[in-house]
């Protein structure tokens, strides 16, 4: 599974995207193996109520399920205007 970083998440984990082998079986699982890897990830992804998760580009919560999923991204909030 290919899982992608955008703006401040990137800079601290230091790499836009990384290809995984993960049995997560959801975002949360995900997380919680991403953020065991090392600090980098640990601290970019130790508040997820300031982070946003996609799923296969459709916006997704923590207990999303990840069967067959090609693509998970991580990126803050986006405000319009």
């Amino acid at each position: 599974m290919d899982v992608l970083y955008f703006a401040w998440l990137r800079e601290r984990i230091g790499v836009p995207r990384e290809r995984v082998e993960t049995s997560a079986a959801t975002v949360r699982d995900l997380v919680a193996e991403l953020a065991g890897r090392d600090d980098w990830h640990a601290a970019a992804l130790s508040d997820m109520d300031a982070v946003r998760v996609a799923v296969d580009q459709r916006l997704a919560d923590m207990d999303a399920p990840l069967a067959g999923a090609r693509e998970v991204a991580f990126f803050p909030p986006m405000t319009g205007g």
